[in-house]
């Protein structure tokens, strides 16, 4: 069976020309993709919590885990959690920098915020948390804000990552660190035929199942295969400024968590 790597050899770069990129495995304007990944997150929004459950048997919230504990946040801090959605990193975020700390949790899409915020809230959740509608390529904040920015599975989506990572890198502050936890490459051969086939006949069924939406998780499958691979990603983010740049890959790299600092 070839994979998806292989049916696909475009999957290792975003950049065709100038004014074209991927949506999933389609080629469209650069000024179409920002509607189309819009429609995917409202369609999915009230069922993400639980397809993200589902999709990954609960292992997400592991990753997420290590994306925290990695992450060094301390009271105080000013975190900045981008394509934050239903808001799971700012929940444990905003007890960690306490009261005189702040998070903000940040999204494109207004479906995924207000999903996001309701959580939050009901929870008890709104001392120290603020919510922004943002793009990642024009994140509305100063120059050197931010102690931490993380992202997760939020940076595949973006229309231009290179000038994404450059506005994480601006609203950074000298000191602070960026984490981007996404879908990568499996390290092994079997573990990416094994998930091609769970990605392509098993997850779109699922979407359309308990989402009402196959066509959104078909394109969710598409775009992790597109998305580039651990050391590309590194070496977009060492373009950006990134300094220290590591990587470390989690379930046999399905996921990997990236690290970077800004000094």
């Amino acid at each position: 069976m070839m994979s998806a790597h292989d049916q696909n050899p475009a999957s290792h770069t975003e950049r065709n020309d100038e004014s074209t990129t991927h949506f999933g495995f389609q080629t469209v304007d650069k000024h179409e993709k920002e509607s189309k990944v819009a429609n995917v997150f409202h369609s999915v929004a009230q069922q993400y919590d639980i397809m993200n459950d589902l999709m990954s048997f609960g292992i997400h919230r592991l990753w997420k885990r290590f994306t925290i504990d990695a992450s060094g946040v301390r009271p105080g801090n000013k975190v900045l959690d981008l394509a934050g959605g239903t808001g799971d990193l700012t929940a444990k975020f905003s007890q960690l920098v306490g009261r005189e700390g702040k998070v903000i949790l940040a999204d494109i899409n207004s479906s995924m915020l207000n999903v996001g915020r309701d959580k939050l809230r009901d929870k008890g959740l709104v001392q120290n948390i603020e919510y922004v509608q943002a793009n990642a390529q024009y994140l509305p904040f100063e120059d050197n804000t931010f102690d931490v920015i993380t992202i997760a599975f939020g940076l595949r989506n973006v229309t231009d990552k290179d000038m994404a990572l450059r506005s994480m890198y601006r609203v950074l502050k000298p000191g602070g660190r960026l984490l981007v936890l996404e879908f990568s490459k499996p390290e092994h051969e079997l573990v990416n035929k094994a998930y091609d086939f769970y990605s392509f006949n098993i997850l779109p069924k699922m979407g359309e199942i308990v989402a009402k939406d196959g066509d959104s998780y078909q394109y969710l499958a598409e775009s992790i295969r597109m998305h580039p691979d651990q050391e590309t990603l590194k070496s977009m983010m060492e373009q950006a400024g990134f300094e220290q740049t590591s990587f470390k890959n989690l379930t046999g790299g399905v996921v990997a968590l990236h690290k970077g600092y800004k000094f």
